[in-house]
């Protein structure tokens, strides 16, 4: 029997109730009763990736690694653990860290380790960085100030900054995490974006980081607009805070079985860093403006990507491999952030003439 014959056997004879599950021990001597040249390891990980439940069940969750894992049989895996792997290049190794630095799971970082590839390459988050590296650049020359230039009274006149006198052009509630306040705000979150969202984009795609990282910062900008209206907005703070949120999360919620070094101390440093960067952006925010420049920008964009982070950003990095679009709650998850954002649409358009909200004249 050849593997294309054995995956339709396990597809359409195994389970003629069409449940999603089969025995793993019926998988198992399926297997060994035909003789398919299958390496010991990869029939582990092909048990492993399945995931099997508490009734010795287990279905193909990831199809698209468990046909790799079929379609690849002969190829022998090692049983080692990745930290004992030697004669590794600079890149592997990285590929390596990277793989303890995300997955909780020792089965997960072998899988990745050993079906990694260089191309696509991480490319989403820098782009991201290096546009906002050159964008802030463009504007310290322009206007001569590289710290504070929210300060400035010419900074608020960029067609990329959101204000709430120019709602009405839907692109600035993304283009301002393009923007920063200073030096200070772009380091913070460029380098948070290099050493975070690279390793994820790395093992989750570019697609599912993408979006987790423009839903943190179109989140950002609506909940300004509803919690601060009179405040403008800049810097990726709601994308960087989505990201690092769920991050964190999912360490915590496997802390036992993440492998990377010095956990704890770095987890209180990240932490410490977010809130001290929080706490610059509230300190910005109330403190007294120059008569030209305005309100400062708001740090709700900071907490609304947390949030973000917190509830979407976690079942995205729970689901290594596996479609998001057969779990119920990822569903659910949607559906609240659409509500959050029609709600955020008609606040937009009704609430600040209802209400008579006094904001700054547009720059």
């Amino acid at each position: 029997m050849d593997r294309s014959s054995l995956l339709q056997l396990i597809q359409e004879q195994l389970d003629p109730e069409n449940t999603g599950f089969i025995g793993v021990e019926t998988f198992a001597s399926l297997v060994h009763s035909h003789e398919l040249p299958l390496d010991p390891a990869k029939l582990d990980m092909l048990v492993a990736l399945a995931q099997g439940n508490d009734e010795g069940q287990m279905s193909s969750k990831r199809s698209s690694s468990f046909k790799r894992a079929i379609a690849n049989g002969q190829r022998a895996l090692p049983r080692d653990v990745l930290l004992d792997e030697t004669g590794l290049g600079f890149y592997k190794r990285f590929v390596r860290y990277v793989a303890y630095e995300i997955l909780p799971c020792e089965m997960d970082r072998r899988w990745y380790f050993y079906q990694h590839r260089a191309c696509p390459p991480p490319v989403f988050m820098a782009a991201v960085t290096l546009t906002q590296i050159i964008v802030f650049l463009c504007y310290g020359a322009r206007l001569n100030k590289w710290v504070l230039q929210t300060y400035h009274p010419e900074y608020m006149k960029s067609p990329l900054v959101y204000h709430p006198g120019h709602r009405a052009r839907a692109w600035r509630f993304l283009t301002y995490m393009f923007m920063h306040v200073g030096l200070e705000q772009l380091g913070f979150n460029a380098l948070l974006q290099l050493m975070i969202g690279v390793p994820l984009e790395m093992v989750h795609g570019i697609l599912r980081i993408s979006f987790l990282y423009l839903a943190g910062v179109l989140a950002g900008s609506l909940t300004v607009s509803i919690t601060d209206m009179r405040a403008p907005l800049v810097g990726g703070s709601g994308g960087v805070y989505a990201l690092c949120s769920a991050h964190l999360a999912n360490v915590v919620m496997n802390w036992a079985g993440m492998r990377c070094p010095y956990k704890l101390l770095r987890m209180v440093l990240a932490l410490v860093c977010m809130s001290s960067e929080v706490g610059r952006a509230v300190w910005l925010r109330f403190s007294p403006p120059l008569p030209a420049a305005g309100p400062q920008p708001s740090f709700m964009a900071h907490l609304a990507g947390a949030i973000v982070g917190i509830s979407m950003g976690l079942t995205i990095l729970r689901s290594y491999e596996e479609s998001l679009r057969e779990q119920c709650g990822w569903w659910v998850l949607l559906l609240s952030y659409g509500t959050f954002l029609l709600f955020a649409v008609f606040w937009n358009i009704f609430a600040y003439d209802l209400l008579g909200a006094q904001i700054p004249p547009p720059p």
